[in-house]
């Protein structure tokens, strides 16, 4: 049984897509190594074609963001902060969304089928922002398992417990965590 998949076994996955954003999904899994929530969140602004990068906001990241008059802790969700009642200045929350932000690059195969998509008119409209899927977590999550098991790949190990994996977003970025560290 194996533990992750390999990149031979990652372009099986994706050719057996049914269309271009089941594959580009499959692609940006693998890739960027981030959770499928960021993935289903990249929206056409976060893309940048020049550069070859994509910038991904987490989405799960915390950060300790704390009022400057008075110390108090905030969230990104505070107008006013609630020890001093003063109004947090939006640098405060410039500074909390760039913290949750990376830059990735992105390889030109992947570039070329998102500019494809991205070209046949795909993106959804969601709250104003164009996303490029227009799909859920489990609904991503489907994808890739039947891509999976219409390429014949097997199940996935866990080393620790024994268990069992069916072939996941989750699997994907574990496999790209394995090959970049080799």
């Amino acid at each position: 049984m194996k533990t992750y998949l390999d990149p031979e076994e990652v372009e099986k996955l994706a050719g057996e897509a049914e269309c271009l954003r089941d594959q580009l999904l499959i692609r940006l899994s693998f890739f960027l190594a981030c959770r499928v929530s960021a993935i289903i969140a990249i929206a056409t602004d976060d893309i940048d074609f020049k550069q070859e990068t994509i910038t991904i906001k987490h989405l799960k990241e915390r950060i300790k963001l704390s009022c400057p008059d008075c110390g108090v802790r905030l969230s990104k969700h505070h107008i006013y902060c609630p020890g001093c009642s003063r109004k947090i200045s939006e640098a405060i929350k410039e500074k909390f969304e760039q913290h949750r932000r990376r830059i990735l690059p992105i390889d030109p195969e992947t570039l070329e089928i998102l500019r494809e998509y991205l070209d046949r008119g795909e993106p959804f409209n969601s709250n104003g922002r164009l996303v490029i899927f227009g799909i859920n977590r489990h609904r991503a999550w489907q994808i890739i398992k039947q891509c999976a098991i219409k390429a014949g790949l097997p199940l996935l190990i866990n080393p620790e417990t024994g268990k069992k994996h069916h072939i996941s977003p989750h699997r994907l970025r574990d496999s790209f965590a394995v090959h970049a560290v080799k």
